[in-house]
């Protein structure tokens, strides 16, 4: 229960003035310290720092120096790198935070921190706060190491291409709750680690959609994976917007934000 305990105290932060001398900080406030101590228990846990920086990266070096994405008519790290960026969304929005919900769930830190004024609002706020601040840090890493390895995105693609992730990353945090409110800890802990695995290899997230069997590329356009993967690349690749797949990330976002809301479980 020490996370729970920590959690209130930096999301509840109190003031003089009210009866009994305290009074809950501005909404806006308590929602900005819950963010905070949100992303630091992700960037200090080491599994799933390992998930959100460490694993990305070896893909981004695995893709540049192996054939995979050889003939798409840009050079591997500029094919790669979008990518990379949309699999930092889901390693974060998705498996991270679908697993910390989860067991935050079981041990009753949810139903705790939902009865103090931050409330339910405030912490669903805060988790996303939360995810938006280490994806800004993923994307420092991986552009940098990117440049480095002689990425050369569309000037025209960084406005579309950094929006486009941030509504990735609304869509699969949505789905890393919804998953993590209505399954045990322990099964969130499977089902988001599995998918990780399978959308990451077959879901049009790294590996553009023509690369994969003929099979998957019926279904990958309709994915959240492979909606943000084509996105990202033709923001990177060609300063345009994908409005097909901006359409279905929204959809995916609304639909799994609604499904999230209805069966949420906060013990």
């Amino acid at each position: 229960m020490n996370r729970s305990s920590a959690g209130a105290a930096a999301a509840v932060p109190v003031s003089p003035g009210a009866p009994g001398g305290q009074q809950p900080a501005p909404l806006f406030r308590r929602i900005l310290l819950q963010g905070k101590y949100e992303a630091l228990a992700m960037l200090r846990n080491g599994e799933q720092l390992i998930l959100a920086v460490v694993l990305p990266l070896l893909a981004l070096v695995g893709l540049t120096v192996t054939p995979f994405l050889d003939g798409l008519g840009a050079s591997r790290i500029d094919v790669a790198v979008p990518g990379i960026l949309a699999l930092c969304a889901m390693s974060t929005a998705f498996t991270g935070q679908g697993i910390a919900t989860g067991f935050d769930r079981r041990y009753g830190v949810l139903r705790f921190l939902s009865t103090t004024p931050l409330g339910r609002g405030g912490l669903i706020a805060g988790k996303v706060l939360s995810v938006l601040v280490v994806l800004c840090l993923q994307v420092a890493v991986v552009a940098a190491v990117g440049l480095a390895l002689g990425w050369q995105p569309t000037a025209a693609g960084w406005v579309p291409g950094l929006l486009l992730l941030a509504l990735g990353a609304a869509a699969f945090t949505a789905l890393g709750l919804l998953v993590a409110g209505t399954v045990r800890p322990e099964a969130t802990l499977a089902i988001t680690n599995l998918l990780w695995i399978l959308l990451g290899a077959l879901g049009g997230i790294v590996i553009p959609a023509e690369r994969l069997p003929a099979a998957a590329q019926q279904i990958v356009g309709f994915l959240p994976s492979g909606a943000l993967g084509e996105a990202l690349r033709d923001a990177f690749l060609h300063g345009a917007v994908n409005g097909a797949a901006t359409l279905i990330l929204v959809l995916w976002t609304i639909l799994a934000g609604a499904a999230a809301i209805r069966w949420f479980k906060w013990n």
